[in-house]
């Protein structure tokens, strides 16, 4: 399958300075099982989380040279590196060294992988007050970003968990405390369902800080999430992606489907069903992308 500068698969239509792209570990645990869904697809795009069962930053020094190695012989550029700074399972009481040297070892890694993205999130509560809760966040963002700023990277902080995942004033509220380059939106479209919110409400206040974006879509409740193919539930996915382009957005759309691999519910399908259900997934996307290029020519 031939690919084009842009990472698309021949024949597929992408309006200007979009680049498609996916969350490796979701289409299975390996290595092998990562590269296999990507190229196939032939986007020559990437987003690392875990390989082989292990964070990028947990890797041994032989593990990531691998990484290194078969991504680079692969073709495979990465995007973004999502790590567990700030995310669902370190709350704001947590020990903060963690974050930070988590972050250390990113600054050296992500230069290999020739990247400058950090998926972050803000830290869900532990029992603080809402004014204890904000501070403690902010302190700590401050710190973290500053610490990027000095090792060239930037973090991508997510609609998710922790004090601005849900909230658009709280987003630009984190981005103006913060008050650094080195940290940006990152918008997933499908987070909502499981937030319980509504994730395509919260562009009009941030899109022009959205950097990086995540592609999923469900239906369902908190409770009682169910994933699908983007377009199939409820979470406004083509929308989204169209108001994005309406408001001058460029760059990254990484698919995470969560159909067969949910890190925060210890889910994972492994094998030929879990890169093929990848691959699904993304040839759904590229005809909605499609769609969308067609209506902007």
């Amino acid at each position: 399958m031939s690919v084009d500068a842009t990472g698309a698969s021949a024949g597929s239509a992408l309006p200007p300075g979009i680049v498609l792209c996916g969350i490796g570990d979701e289409a299975g645990a390996s290595l092998d099982e990562q590269i296999t869904a990507l190229t196939t697809l032939g986007w020559g795009h990437i987003e690392l989380r875990n390989v082989d069962g292990t964070a990028v930053a947990d890797l041994d020094d032989a593990a990531f040279d691998r990484l290194v190695d078969r991504l680079a012989a692969a073709d495979l550029t990465v995007t973004c590196v999502d790590s567990r700074i700030a995310n669902w399972g370190r709350p704001v009481t947590g020990d903060f060294a963690a974050d930070l040297h988590e972050l250390d070892v990113l600054g050296e890694r992500c230069a290999r992988l020739g990247t400058r993205n950090v998926r972050v999130m803000s830290y869900p509560n532990d029992g603080l007050e809402e004014p204890a809760w904000r501070q403690e966040v902010l302190a700590r963002m401050g710190k973290l970003a500053a610490r990027a700023e000095a090792a060239g990277l930037v973090l991508l902080h997510e609609n998710c968990a922790g004090w601005a995942g849900t909230e658009a004033a709280k987003m630009r509220e984190l981005l103006t405390e913060v008050d650094s380059p080195a940290l940006k939106l990152l918008f997933d479209v499908g987070n909502g369902v499981a937030y319980d919110y509504e994730a395509y409400d919260l562009l009009p206040e941030i899109a022009p800080y959205v950097a990086h974006v995540h592609i999923k879509d469900a239906i369902g409740t908190p409770d009682d999430a169910h994933y699908m193919l983007p377009g199939d539930g409820r979470c406004r996915v083509e929308e989204s992606l169209r108001y994005l382009l309406d408001h001058g957005y460029t760059g990254v759309w990484s698919i995470e489907p969560h159909i067969n691999v949910r890190p925060h519910e210890s889910l994972a399908v492994e094998g030929r069903d879990g890169v093929e259900a990848f691959i699904d997934y993304g040839r759904s996307l590229e005809r909605m992308v499609s769609r969308l290029a067609g209506a902007r020519t």
